[in-house]
C-alpha cells in the first residue's frame, strides 16, 4: 500500500534539467558517447559505458574496474564526509592512498571486521562497535527510529522494467535487498534511510571484492549500476547518426509523482521534519539539485 503524500510538512521540488535528447540527436554514435559523461559532473564512467554499450561501440579495457573505483569514491565521499557534516559528527580521516590500495581502505572503513556481517545479529554487533563508520550508521539508526522517513515496498527495478512507468525501487539498496541483512532491516525498521546507508556499506564491500557487475548490454540498451543505483540508455542509431535517445537515471524514480522521496518525506513527524529532510535527502542522493520546501512556513532549502 502506497504512502500518500498528501500531509507532507516538506515537499520536494526538483530544478530544471537539461533537455538531454534534444542535445544528442543527429550526433554521431562516437559524439555523443564522450559528450554526455561531461555534460554531468556525477557518475561520468557510468554514464559513459552506458552509452558506449548503447550505440554499439567498444569498450575500454578494464571498465569493470574504473566503475567500480568510481562507485566506492561517491560511497566514500557520501559516508566520510557528507553525512558526518550532516550529523554533527568529524570526518572520517582517510589514508593517502584510499582511492588506490583496497585494503588501505577497508582497514579506514571497517577496521580489523571484515568481512561485513553476513547475519543480522552479527550486524547489529557490528553497529555498536568501535569499527570507523559505526558512529555514523548509528547516528542515522538513532534519528530515523522504525518507519520514520521509510517508504513502501515498491518493486525493485530490473533491465526489463528500468523504462517502464511504474514506481519502482531503483536504489543501491535494491541491489542488496536481498542480503540477509537488509532483508532484517527492512523488516525491523522498513525501507528507511537505514537500510539505504547500510546497503552503501554492502556496496563499498562487493565493489572491493570485485564481485561481478550486474550490467545488461544488448543492442540499442545498456543498463549498468551506478553509485545511486541503475542508469540505463535506450538508443536507435541509423547512417551513423542518433536517431532516438532515452536515459533512466536513479534519481528519475526516486523523485517520481508518489514515489520513493514523496513516500519517505511523508512519514516524517511534523515537528522533526524540516530539521530531518536535508539528512534524508543527502543519504538518497538525487543526482541533480532538489529544492525542500518546508510548506509549514514556505521556506526553501537547496540540496
Amino acid at each position: 500500500m502506497l504512502v500518500q503524500p498528501i500531509s507532507q510538512h516538506v515537499r520536494a521540488r526538483p530544478m530544471p534539467t537539461l533537455p538531454v535528447a534534444d542535445m544528442v540527436l543527429g550526433q554521431t554514435p562516437e559524439t555523443a558517447a564522450a559528450f554526455l559523461p561531461r555534460l554531468f559532473n556525477l557518475c561520468r564512467v557510468a554514464q559513459g559505458i552506458a552509452a558506449r554499450a548503447a550505440f554499439g561501440l567498444p569498450l575500454s579495457d578494464g571498465w569493470q574496474d574504473d566503475l567500480r573505483r568510481e562507485i566506492v569514491k561517491e560511497h566514500v565521499v557520501k559516508l566520510c564526509l557528507k553525512w558526518p557534516g550532516l550529523l554533527c559528527l568529524p570526518p572520517r580521516a582517510l589514508p593517502r592512498d584510499w582511492a588506490t590500495d583496497d585494503d588501505a581502505l577497508r582497514r579506514a572503513l571497517f577496521g580489523e571486521a571484515w568481512p561485513l556481517p553476513q547475519t543480522y545479529s552479527a550486524f547489529c554487533a557490528f553497529l555498536g562497535s568501535d569499527v570507523p563508520i559505526a558512529p555514523v550508521l548509528r547516528a542515522i539508526k538513532m534519528l530515523f527510529p522504525a518507519r520514520t522517513g521509510s517508504r513502501s515496498a515498491l518493486p525493485l527495478t530490473t533491465s526489463d522494467t528500468i523504462f517502464s512507468e511504474m514506481l519502482q525501487e531503483n536504489s543501491v539498496a535494491a541491489r542488496h535487498a536481498n542480503h540477509p541483512v537488509l532483508r532484517q532491516i527492512e523488516t525491523v525498521n522498513g525501507r528507511g534511510p537505514l537500510w539505504n546507508a547500510i546497503a552503501v556499506i554492502y556496496d563499498i564491500a562487493a565493489c572491493l571484492d570485485h564481485s561481478a557487475l550486474s550490467v545488461t548490454f544488448k543492442h540499442g540498451y545498456a543498463v549498468v549500476p551506478a553509485a545511486r543505483g541503475f542508469y540505463a540508455i535506450r538508443a536507435g542509431v541509423t547512417g551513423n547518426r542518433v536517431t532516438s535517445f532515452a536515459r533512466l537515471t536513479p534519481t528519475d524514480h526516486l523523485l517520481a509523482d508518489g514515489g520513493p522521496l514523496d513516500q519517505s518525506l511523508a512519514t516524517l513527524p511534523a515537528d522533526r521534519a524540516g530539521a530531518l529532510a536535508p539528512l534524508l535527502l543527502s543519504i538518497l542522493d538525487p543526482c541533480f539539485p532538489v529544492a525542500l520546501e518546508h510548506t509549514g512556513k514556505g521556506v526553501a532549502a537547496h540540496a
